[in-house]
């Protein structure tokens, strides 16, 4: 058994550097080509080693009822699937807004799997945990592997890949973009030819998000935000948003933007990792 009782590790952010959607399968869900990269940013998890099997997480999240919430849906998963009689305390400091873009979730059920087997000494491995956090959602794999990726499938199809770590500048405009509206929209652009990831990766000056058309159409807010930043240096929409992202060349830019930033948005900088910072603190 671990000697291990406490951890307190992070749950990054990502950004999807390119987004495109190729098609729609049977099942509804969307085929994608996407580039994922880790931002030294995100939520963090406190987690504590408890010997009755019971699951505590708090604060609780407003408007997420604790059978939604990722990181018991993974802990109960974890506990179910290896037959471990042991639980957890868990709190979380959220960071991440709701509804960004920025895989908060995802990232949460990630740290939980991986931070739940070293608690409980279960040493699953990556492959095993992977495959359970696919069960959670699309995005979760990506997280649990720790390594930015090119994707494919519904995202959940991983090639580990070496991209440039420049700083960013984020900003969530200040509402909740749902997912599910963006992907039923009848003018989302669902037909984008695939390409390979050497053409991706060779054409990171045509990178472009296939959601962004549709969120600004639905999100005005999402549209001005996008303008304005567009307006300091090449800006995206990451995933469905409602968060964005401009690419900067130095640290010094990214702080003279975020002193120009409206007080109505949040925003944070934050420089971009090839390696997720969950799997640096985890060693």
């Amino acid at each position: 058994m671990s000697e291990t009782r406490e951890l307190v590790l992070p749950a990054p952010a990502k950004l999807n550097r390119m987004l495109h959607i190729t098609g729609r399968r049977a099942d509804g869900y969307h085929e994608l080509q996407t580039l994922f990269q880790f931002l030294d940013h995100g939520d963090e998890l406190r987690f504590r080693r408890r010997e009755d099997g019971e699951l505590q997480l708090s604060p609780a999240l407003p408007g997420v009822a604790a059978g939604d919430n990722l990181i018991l849906r993974a802990a109960r998963l974890l506990q179910a699937k290896s037959g471990c009689g042991l639980g957890a305390d868990i709190h979380l400091d959220k960071r991440l807004p709701l509804g960004s873009g920025l895989g908060g979730g995802s990232s949460d059920a990630a740290t939980t799997l991986l931070a739940l087997d070293r608690l409980w000494g279960l040493e699953l491995g990556e492959e095993h945990l992977a495959a359970l956090g696919l069960a959670l959602g699309a995005d979760v794999p990506v997280f649990v592997r720790g390594r930015a990726a090119w994707a494919e499938g519904i995202g959940e199809r991983l090639t580990p890949v070496e991209l440039d770590t420049p700083w960013f500048v984020v900003i969530h405009p200040g509402v909740e973009v749902s997912t599910p509206a963006v992907f039923q929209a009848p003018q989302l652009t669902r037909n984008t030819p695939p390409i390979s990831m050497a053409r991706a990766l060779q054409g990171a000056a045509t990178w472009r998000n296939d959601c962004e058309t549709t969120v600004r159409m639905l999100y005005p807010e999402v549209a001005g935000a996008i303008d304005w930043l567009a307006g300091q240096a090449p800006t995206m929409l990451t995933g469905t948003g409602a968060c964005l992202f401009a690419r900067l060349t130095s640290e010094t830019q990214a702080d003279s933007i975020l002193q120009r930033i409206s007080h109505d948005w949040q925003a944070f900088k934050a420089r971009g990792h090839n390696v997720s910072p969950l799997h640096a603190a985890l060693g």
